[in-house]
C-alpha cells in the first residue's frame, strides 16, 4: 500500500508540470481511492496532505481545488513573464536603498562592526532598548525601554511570545479570519488555534468569554490595527472593552502591530492592557523584508519567560541586524520611509477604489491590502484560478480560515509589491474578470 505522502508528492509533480492546473477540481475522495486501489482513508490523508501544503483547498459541499499550478499568460503578463505579485505585500519603495546604505555605511566602522560580531541577547543594548522604545510609540501610548526585547523578525516574535504563553497542547484565541503564519506557528509548536467571531469593529470581546468559558484558554493573538486579512480597525472603545474582558479572564494578550505603522491612531491595546499585552511589530514593511529586525514590548511579569523563549528559540536578533535598525532609527532613515510609504500605500488604495469601484470591496484608505467579496457566481478557489491564467496571483480567503471550509467567498488583494502602472492593470484585469463568467473563464 503506497504511503499517502508519496501519493501526494506524484500530485504535486502533477500541479508542476501543468497535468493538473489551477482550478482544477478532483474527483471525491471514494472515487479517488477507487481509481488508485487505496483506502478512502489513505484518499482523506492525501487530500489534507495537498491542502496542508497549499497546493489544493477544500470548499464544503462543493469539493477540492487545485490552488497552485503552471499558469497560462494571458493579456497582464506575457509569455516567459513572472506573476503578477497581489498575493503578498513587499512594500519596497525604488530607490530606497540609498537612504538605507547611507545610514548603514556607520556600522562599517571598526567599532560598531566589533560590537557587532559579539553574541546578542533578547535584551539587545540599552541604546537599542531606548531607540526603539521611541521609535515605537504613538499617540496615547509609550513603551518603557526596559520592556522591549529583540528578534530576528516579527515572525520570530510572534513565535516567541506564542511559545511563552500557551504550552504544547493548550488553546490560542484567534479572530475566525486570521495571518496564516500565525496557524503554521501554532501546528508546530502543538498549539490549537480557537476561532473567535469577529464583527465590523474586529474581535468580540464576549464571544472571547464564552470560548473561554466553555474550555479554559492560555492566550488571544489578534491584529487590531489594519488587520490582515480585512482591513477592520479596531476603535478605542472596543479595545476598551476587550482589555476589561482580558482582566475579567486574566488572559494575556499577543498584538500583532506589523502593518499598524499605517495608521497613528488608534492608541494600541497594549494602552488599555499594559500588563497583559506584549506587543510585536518589525521593519518587515517599515523597511525591507531582507532587513528586518522584530521586536517585542513586554511587560515586566512576562519578560522572564519571553526572553528566555527567544533565547532558546534561536530568535535573537543578529548584531549586525540590530546595530543597522539603530542606525536607520537614530539618524531618522526608518521614520522617513514610514512616511513615504503611508504615502504610497495611500495612492495604491486610491488606484484600487478607482479600479474596483462598483464591486464590493472593504479597505482602509490607508492599507497596503483589501478585502474582496466576490459576486456570484464566483467562488474564491475559481476566481484564484481564473486570475493565474492572467499571470495574477492573489489570495483565497481559505488561507484566512482557522475552520476548513468557513471561509467566506472572498479573496485579498495585496497593493504593496508591483509597480504603480503593473498594479493598475492588474486591477482594470480582475475588475473585468469578476464581471464574466467562471465556465467562460475557466472552460469548466
Amino acid at each position: 500500500m503506497p504511503d499517502y505522502r508519496s501519493i501526494a508528492d506524484q500530485l504535486a509533480a502533477e500541479i508542476e508540470t501543468g497535468r493538473l492546473r489551477a482550478g482544477d477540481r478532483l474527483p471525491p475522495q471514494r472515487e479517488f481511492a477507487a481509481r488508485r486501489g487505496i483506502a478512502a482513508s489513505t484518499a482523506g490523508r492525501v487530500y489534507a496532505e495537498l491542502v496542508r501544503r497549499g497546493l489544493a483547498a477544500g470548499e464544503v459541499g462543493r469539493g477540492t481545488f487545485i490552488r497552485a499550478g503552471r499558469p497560462d499568460r494571458g493579456a497582464v503578463a506575457g509569455p516567459g513573464e513572472p506573476m503578477i505579485n497581489l498575493a503578498y505585500n513587499f512594500p519596497i519603495l525604488p530607490g530606497q536603498e540609498i537612504p538605507l546604505a547611507a545610514s548603514t555605511a556607520r556600522m562599517l566602522r571598526p567599532v560598531p562592526l566589533s560590537a557587532a560580531m559579539q553574541p546578542v541577547t533578547a535584551a539587545g543594548s540599552a541604546e537599542a532598548r531606548e531607540l526603539a522604545a521611541a521609535f515605537l510609540g504613538r499617540a496615547g501610548w509609550q513603551p518603557r525601554p526596559p520592556d522591549v526585547l529583540f528578534t530576528g523578525s516579527g515572525r520570530q516574535a510572534i513565535a516567541a511570545a506564542m511559545a511563552a504563553l500557551v504550552p504544547p497542547g493548550g488553546r490560542l484565541a484567534v479572530e475566525t479570519l486570521t495571518y496564516p503564519v500565525v496557524l503554521g506557528i501554532a501546528a508546530r509548536l502543538g498549539v490549537h488555534p480557537v476561532p473567535i467571531a469577529m464583527d465590523a469593529e474586529g474581535l468580540i470581546p464576549a464571544a472571547l468569554a464564552a470560548a473561554h468559558r466553555k474550555s479554559p484558554l492560555h492566550a488571544v493573538y489578534l491584529q487590531p490595527t489594519l488587520h490582515n486579512p480585512l482591513g477592520v480597525t479596531m476603535p478605542p472603545q472596543r479595545r476598551a472593552e476587550l482589555a476589561a474582558q482580558l482582566a475579567a479572564l486574566d488572559l494575556p494578550a499577543i498584538e500583532d502591530a506589523v502593518y499598524a505603522f499605517l495608521r497613528d491612531e488608534p492608541a494600541p491595546l497594549a494602552a488599555h492592557s499594559p500588563q497583559r499585552t506584549i506587543f510585536i511589530d518589525s521593519l518587515s514593511k517599515r523597511i525591507a523584508p531582507g532587513l528586518t529586525t522584530g521586536f517585542a514590548v513586554v511587560p515586566a511579569g512576562l519578560a522572564g519567560q519571553v526572553a528566555a523563549t527567544i533565547v532558546s528559540g534561536a530568535w535573537t536578533a543578529s548584531g549586525f541586524g540590530l546595530g543597522s535598525a539603530s542606525c536607520w532609527i537614530a539618524d531618522g532613515t526608518a521614520q522617513a520611509l514610514t512616511e513615504a510609504k503611508r504615502a504610497d500605500a495611500t495612492a495604491r488604495q486610491e488606484l484600487a477604489a478607482a479600479s474596483l469601484a462598483g464591486l464590493l470591496i472593504r479597505a482602509d484608505p490607508v492599507a497596503y491590502h483589501c478585502w474582496w467579496e466576490l459576486p456570484a457566481p464566483w467562488r474564491a478557489d475559481t476566481f484564484v484560478a481564473a486570475a493565474a491564467r492572467l499571470g495574477i496571483a492573489v489570495t483565497p480567503a481559505a488561507a484566512y480560515a482557522v475552520s476548513p471550509g468557513q471561509a467566506p467567498s472572498a479573496v485579498r488583494v495585496a497593493l504593496a509589491s508591483p509597480p504603480l502602472p503593473a498594479l493598475a492593470s492588474a486591477l482594470e484585469s480582475l475588475a473585468t474578470l469578476a464581471r464574466s463568467s467562471p465556465d467562460e473563464m475557466l472552460g469548466s
